[in-house]
């Protein structure tokens, strides 16, 4: 089954174009099923990038689902236009009063900002205690998934002096987890990020490592008291993703080291090589292949 996207909608094409199964909202609404609906909550600056990015792994399940995009409220985009926003994204104050079988949060370039200073916060906090009641289960990415863990258990997000910058093998912790069916016993994930949360931290929460790394620390974790899952690596990047911040922060005289393990050689001058777009697939599969084994079909019934 594929998933429903607006026929003009950037990610339509592009996901088309790679052998999705896409469906425009017309061609669904004539179907008679319900598909799993899946909010978005976009936190990047390059949305497009990023909704093509998570439309791509969760349109890739035998089931069909409907994604809704999602913005703070009052929180305006420097880098996507006023009419994609206003066409494809729906303020989080237009759909609280909703109920989705599936939310997840992204990643937002902001994490060496404390979590009271991002403008945002407040409204964020609201998002956060709303998917308790309005969500069946929640995907925290990056520092998505550190401000829910920060909210839910007061687990700190602590820069490090140096930044997770490459493509790291993580361990298989929990090979019994439904999240983590077919999964090898370590995989590569790309890393980016300048903090990180501590085992130690995690676990005394009563959250489980999943995937976990001795170089760069807690993967995905598990918060089975607020039904959600967080990685704080990126499964999701596309095969240049790293190489255009590597470029970006070149660019801008940030001092960055080469992204380790990334290129053959740790060269630049060679094209890297995606070593982990299956198990990418896997993942984001697991969890929406769980969601619709324990989910409601009535949504209504969703968060009671």
């Amino acid at each position: 089954m594929p998933i429903t996207l607006p026929r003009d909608l950037p990610a339509y094409d592009v996901l088309d174009g790679e052998g999705v199964m896409v469906l425009s909202e017309d061609q669904a609404h004539r179907q008679d099923i319900r598909p799993l609906r899946i909010g978005l909550l976009n936190l990047m600056p390059m949305k497009i990038t990023t909704e093509t990015q998570f439309a791509r792994l969760i349109g890739a399940t035998p089931l069909q689902i409907d994604l809704t995009l999602i913005r703070m409220t009052e929180h305006q985009s420097r880098h996507t236009s006023p009419i994609h926003m206003d066409a494809f994204y729906r303020p989080f104050q237009d759909v609280k009063d909703q109920k989705f079988d599936g939310f997840i949060i992204t990643g937002s370039p902001i994490e060496h900002l404390p979590f009271s200073e991002v403008t945002y916060w407040d409204e964020l906090r609201e998002i956060m205690d709303w998917t308790q009641t309005n969500v069946h289960s929640t995907f925290g990415v990056c520092w998505g998934g550190m401000a829910m863990a920060w909210h839910f258990h007061g687990v700190e997000k602590h820069l490090l002096d140096h930044k997770h910058f490459g493509c790291f093998k993580v361990q298989n912790e929990d090979p019994a987890s439904p999240y983590l069916r077919g999964f090898s016993d370590e995989c590569v994930i790309p890393v980016s990020r300048w903090t990180e949360v501590r085992r130690d931290a995690v676990e005394a929460a009563g959250m489980k490592v999943l995937l976990g790394s001795e170089e760069t620390g807690p993967c995905l974790i598990e918060d089975g008291a607020h039904r959600a899952i967080h990685i704080f690596n990126h499964f999701e990047y596309d095969s240049d993703t790293l190489q255009k911040e590597y470029e970006r922060d070149i660019a801008s005289g940030t001092p960055v080291n080469v992204p380790g393990y990334y290129y053959p050689g740790d060269d630049p001058s060679r094209k890297p090589l995606n070593r982990w777009r299956s198990h990418a697939h896997l993942l984001y599969g697991n969890w929406i292949n769980q969601i619709y084994q324990t989910t409601h079909y009535d949504l209504s019934q969703i968060g009671r």
